[in-house]
């Protein structure tokens, strides 16, 4: 594997960039539904986006991506946004682009800071992985494979199989869409685990989504699903691999493992 990069300014604002990127074009998949029946919004503020869906209150769904300190006289703004939809929501800060006269700007306007996030980088592998007996990986490019998909994202999240129904329509529009990739992994030729990858052609691929059973974890199967899409990363000509992860999670340890690094905790504020 090649070295990892140095982080600075202007590699920090690329690996940002792939994430908005992917995170609107997944948003964005979901607003595409006929008649949006989710309730999608997203809008500009700056060199800030605001991320809402009505009928999904979590905060992953309802944040603000590269916010900077350029874009303080638009954090009324932000607020407005977000009160008028009687939503909280999150305001996601790396340390690229902040200062402190933002960061007390925040404070002032009844934020703050309520956790932490890892974003991790590595290179790409020029090798095929070579994987353990019991493990297979497959894309995903068909509806069947994708039904199994949306069952295993369920379950793994932490829900009942009976709201399998709401991954698959909230995850259909990533299915053969421009940039995406799905993967399946199998263990004795069970489908266990799934795991997906973007690049918008910017030469960084994100990690996104990832998620196993639980009774298949601790074998080995999302590092080989990391393995798998850093060898692709390579395939399509990309230089990075960038992913987020909760800090000291199990999700970062397994990136960690494989080569990546970690290139810097965001900061994750939300109103008091």
């Amino acid at each position: 594997m090649l070295k990892l990069p140095v982080i600075n300014g202007e590699l920090a604002q690329r690996i940002q960039q792939s994430e908005i990127d992917y995170f609107t074009s997944r948003i964005s998949s979901i607003g595409e539904r006929n008649g949006n029946p989710e309730g999608v919004e997203m809008k500009r503020f700056g060199q800030a986006t605001a991320f809402y869906i009505r009928t999904m209150p979590w905060p992953l769904f309802n944040s603000v991506k590269g916010f900077s300190c350029e874009d303080v006289g638009h954090l009324e703004a932000i607020l407005a946004f977000y009160r008028e939809r009687e939503r909280s929501f999150q305001l996601d800060i790396n340390p690229a682009g902040s200062s402190p006269g933002m960061l007390r700007a925040l404070a002032e306007h009844g934020l703050y800071q309520a956790g932490f996030h890892s974003v991790l980088v590595g290179r790409p592998a020029e090798e095929r992985p070579s994987l353990p007996a019991p493990i297979t990986i497959r894309k995903i490019d068909n509806e069947q494979d994708f039904d199994l998909y949306a069952g295993i994202h369920c379950v793994g999240a932490g829900m009942s199989a009976e709201h399998k129904h709401h991954f698959v329509n909230n995850n259909i529009g990533l299915l053969n869409r421009p940039g995406w990739s799905l993967y399946m992994a199998l263990w004795n030729d069970v489908p266990s685990a799934v795991a997906v990858m973007h690049s918008s052609g910017g030469g960084i691929a994100s990690c996104t989504l990832a998620a196993t059973l639980p009774e298949r974890r601790r074998h080995g199967l999302q590092t080989a699903l990391l393995q798998q899409r850093m060898y692709e990363a390579h395939e399509i000509g990309c230089e990075l691999v960038v992913a987020q992860a909760g800090f000291g999670s199990t999700s970062q340890h397994n990136m960690e493992r494989i080569g990546m690094q970690l290139a810097w905790t965001r900061a994750q504020w939300a109103p008091l």
